[in-house]
């Protein structure tokens, strides 16, 4: 089989710029360098409306207005940006925020900063396949709850929250509701207005565009109130200063303009290759097993633990594959994936997880590749596997006996 390697399939992680996005960026490098707050000359004019009609691609993929597309340097920011500037602006109505214990760091980060500063902050267990309890989100809402923050989507077991469920409890408690989009949109339908969503944070790079560019979204009507953490110029509604990136921006938008008209074809292809890869592996190895929701998750997404091995030796044997152990954010942690203990995994079972990401340009010959290499260095790992290998002579015993 002649494939280029390595193989990509981190996309959890990162997503290649498509070419098609790169080539509406380049002209606002050289040609169209402008900056988009010069209003007395055409260079400003002309970045400002790049920036305009990207701010409608991007509104347009989440049912969103684009007045209310605040652009930031990614979802970190964003995070941050939302679970502060609500805390801020709504402290003197209540100081109580309710998330979830699987949270990006972003949002889980955010949190313990608030609790520094007398916010109280529920953090909500999850069931063993990543999924929350409606009845427990209810049931943890008080007279001083302001805001709900639930991600869409899990960067690490790809499990899907109920947003529409989410958004209406939120509308019913009077509660405002952010979620972390950043694994879901371009790849999964949002609809700001039907899940009742009033802030919702996206980045470029999980989507085909570039690194070091996102936005909040800011619902306007009725109008969410949000205190700055950056100040300066009164940029982006005075919700975000600073000079805008026009060509990551561009990029960004070409990105959801992509998504939007690609997103259900590409959705379907990748739950199918996705499918193929795990139906592949379970079919030649034993006691593998697949975290979080077997169908309500990111279609380019498999987290697979696999007994007896450790996820770090088998990362080092697929040297022609790119494959994670978890978050890349928190990759350089000794620690086993705080998710995965989340769902009740032990400490040996996360050790021995790796999350395959695939994306738009991932191959049915990448994936055969993959299931070959995964069951043979599975394999080798077990043979030299004291625990392994222990386990395999009680069987081979009691099999004599019987």
């Amino acid at each position: 089989m002649n494939l280029r390697t390595p193989i990509y399939l981190d996309h959890q992680a990162t997503t290649p710029v498509d070419p098609r996005v790169l080539d509406a960026m380049l002209p606002y490098f050289t040609e169209r360098f402008g900056n988009a707050a010069s209003k007395s000359h055409a260079f400003g004019w002309e970045a400002e409306a790049a920036v305009d009609t990207a701010r409608e691609q991007i509104a347009g993929l989440i049912g969103a207005a684009a007045k209310d597309i605040v652009i930031t340097s990614g979802a970190t920011e964003s995070d941050n940006l939302a679970l502060k500037g609500i805390a801020a602006a709504y402290r003197d109505k209540g100081n109580h925020i309710v998330t979830c214990v699987t949270e990006h760091k972003a949002v889980l980060d955010s949190c313990k900063v608030l609790q520094k500063d007398g916010f109280e902050v529920t953090y909500l267990p999850v069931r063993a396949d990543g999924t929350i309890d409606l009845a427990r989100l209810r049931d943890s809402l008080t007279d001083k709850t302001i805001l709900i923050s639930l991600m869409a989507v899990n960067n690490e077991i790809g499990t899907v929250h109920p947003l529409q469920a989410i958004g209406r409890l939120a509308r019913e408690s009077n509660v405002l509701f952010h979620t972390d989009a950043t694994q879901a949109v371009g790849k999964l339908p949002i609809n700001v207005d039907a899940m009742g969503i009033d802030l919702l944070s996206l980045t470029a790079h999980k989507m085909y565009g570039p690194k070091g560019v996102g936005a909040l979204y800011v619902r306007s009507k009725p109008r969410v109130k949000v205190t700055p953490l950056i100040d300066g110029g009164g940029h982006e509604r005075g919700m975000r200063s600073g000079t805008l990136n026009v060509a990551g921006i561009v990029g960004l938008g070409k990105a959801c303009e992509l998504a939007r008209k690609e997103m259900s074809a590409e959705g379907e292809r990748l739950i199918a290759l996705r499918e193929r890869l795990k139906t592949g592996v379970l079919a030649e190895l034993g006691e593998v097993y697949v975290n979080g929701h077997e169908t309500e998750r990111l279609p380019g997404n498999l987290n697979l633990s696999f007994a007896y091995i450790e996820g770090e030796s088998l990362l080092m044997g697929l040297k022609e594959i790119a494959v994670s152990t978890g978050s890349a954010c928190t990759s350089a942690s000794l620690e086993p994936s705080y998710v995965l203990k989340a769902l009740g995994l032990s400490d040996e079972l996360a050790y021995s997880a790796i999350r395959f990401g695939l994306g738009r340009f991932t191959t049915e010959e990448e994936i055969d590749f993959t299931i070959g290499r995964v069951v043979e260095e599975v394999k080798r790992l077990r043979q030299i596997s004291p625990v392994y290998q222990a386990k395999l002579g009680r069987r081979q015993k009691q099999a004599r006996e019987v």
